[in-house]
Order: structure tokens, then C-alpha cells, then sequence
């Protein structure tokens, strides 16, 4: 049976899980072990789902995973929030981290969108002998009913480009920021707030003068119906009033491109 690798932002850990309950065909759950999965572990253990953390050399040493015996395997490798600060390094990492899978992977599906327009040839660049890679399993990316690779993590929980500049289009008159649940818990790290300046009292008053300086006025709650991070609105309204910002809500949240993407590759492979 299939082993599915799936490489993930942490902040589209939800979805994982979701998938996760969702599949009672899964007979293993594999995280790979980095820091990044503390808090999805414990959302795992919370709903009763039994996993294995191994780290990259004991998984490709299982003698299941090399053999391909009568199982469907998950394996899940969740990257760091930080990488979004700079589209190149996070095009280098993922396509480092398919590489380091792909040996004892059936298939690859990547829970990002084009992130900063620098993922949107790698399904091509790891087409079977094609120039970049010779690996023989398939490479997805997330994409909308229309085929089109999703912008990022909001436009792959709104489902897809039509709906994410529609809500993008409505908010056109003030910056606004769209929180999905983990975006509310995650901002201070996708920001880095405590590295751009040892003061983060001092960081966060230079955030709001920034803030002044483009126009950003609201935070808006995008929905997902997931409740697995939990206090999302006291999460938002913290944020909110940080910096004397108005919420937004959108109920636009769901679950469907990640289901409908991997089921294709299940099928695939």
C-alpha cells in the first residue's frame, strides 16, 4: 500500500488534522520530528488519533516503508511559519524537503499555495525526468475547481481564486488582514517580531506606525468551522486591540480543496 507525504506551513495544521479524522482508511499516521509540531501533536492526541514521531533517518530505515507492505501510510513534515518571510529560501526548502521524501514516498502532496509566486512550476519541476529531479513519485500543489494553484493559506481555506479576490475586493478600501484560526495564534512568528527588534514593546509600536503609514485598519475572521486551536476569537480581538483595528467576519471558510487534493492524489497513486 501507498505511503502519502504530505509537507505543510504549521499554519495549515488544522486542515491536516481534519483530513486525518476524516480518512478511516489511514492505517499509520507518521510526523516527521522537527520543531515545529508541538502543537499539532497535541491536537492530535486530543482527538484520539494514534500517531508515530520518527525522525527523517529512522522512517527511511522502516523496513514498511521500503517494502511497501499492506498499508496506507500518511506522513506528515510541517515547515516553518518564518519561511514566508522569504519566498526564495522557502522555494529552496520545499524543494529540499521533496527531494529528502520523495525515496520512500508513493506520492507528494504540498499544503502550500504559490507563496509569493515561487511555487508554481513544481509540479512540472519534478515531472518523472525532467531536468531538476528524476524522483518517480508525483508532486501536487494545491489547486481550486478551476485548476488553478491556490494564491496561499487564505486562498485555499476561502476555496480558491474567484473567492479570495472577491473578499479581497471587499475590504479594497482600508489594509486589511485575514485571519484564519492558526493565523491568529501565529502572526507574531510569521512576523518575527522578537528578531526585527530585542524590544518587542518597541517592535509592536513600530508595527503600528507602519500600520498609519499604509492604511491597515481591520483584522477580518475568516471561519473555517474548525475548532481544533482553540480561543480564535479572544485571539482576534487581542490582535484587534493591539492596534486599535475593526473585525471583520467572513464565513467563507471550508475545508473543500483540501479534501478535494488529496483525495486526487490518493486516487493517483
Amino acid at each position: 500500500m501507498p505511503t502519502m507525504s504530505i509537507i505543510s506551513c504549521k499554519i495549515m495544521q488544522d486542515e491536516i488534522i481534519w483530513i486525518l479524522e476524516n480518512d478511516s482508511s489511514i492505517d499509520e499516521i507518521i510526523i516527521v520530528d522537527n520543531e515545529n509540531i508541538r502543537e499539532f501533536v497535541e491536537k492530535l492526541d486530543k482527538v484520539n488519533l494514534q500517531y508515530k514521531v520518527l525522525s527523517l533517518e529512522d522512517i527511511s530505515s522502516l523496513p514498511e516503508i521500503k517494502s511497501g507492505c499492506n498499508k496506507y501510510t500518511v506522513l506528515i513534515n510541517l515547515m516553518e511559519l518564518g519561511l514566508h518571510r522569504s519566498p526564495k529560501e522557502l522555494k529552496i526548502k520545499v524543494y529540499k524537503t521533496i527531494k529528502i521524501l520523495a525515496p520512500f514516498s508513493s506520492g507528494i502532496l504540498l499544503f502550500y499555495g504559490l507563496c509569493g509566486n515561487v511555487l508554481g512550476d513544481v509540479e512540472k519541476d519534478f515531472e518523472k525526468d525532467f531536468g531538476l529531479s528524476s524522483i518517480s513519485c508525483p508532486v501536487r500543489i494545491l489547486k481550486d475547481k478551476d485548476r488553478r494553484i491556490v494564491d496561499d493559506c487564505i486562498g485555499a481555506t476561502v476555496g480558491g481564486v474567484n473567492n479570495y479576490l472577491k473578499i479581497l475586493k471587499s475590504v479594497s478600501d482600508a489594509g486589511t488582514y485575514l485571519f484564519t484560526p492558526m493565523y491568529s495564534k501565529g502572526w507574531k512568528e510569521i512576523l518575527d517580531l522578537n528578531k526585527l527588534n530585542k524590544d518587542p514593546v518597541k517592535a509592536l509600536k513600530l508595527m503600528k506606525k507602519t500600520h498609519e503609514m499604509i492604511g491597515y485598519k481591520r483584522v477580518a475572521k475568516i471561519n473555517t468551522g474548525l475548532k481544533y486551536t482553540e480561543n480564535f476569537d479572544a485571539s482576534i480581538r487581542e490582535f484587534a486591540n493591539l492596534f486599535d483595528f475593526e473585525i471583520l467576519e467572513f464565513d467563507d471558510g471550508n475545508q473543500e480543496i483540501f479534501k478535494d487534493c488529496y483525495n486526487e492524489l490518493k486516487m493517483e497513486i
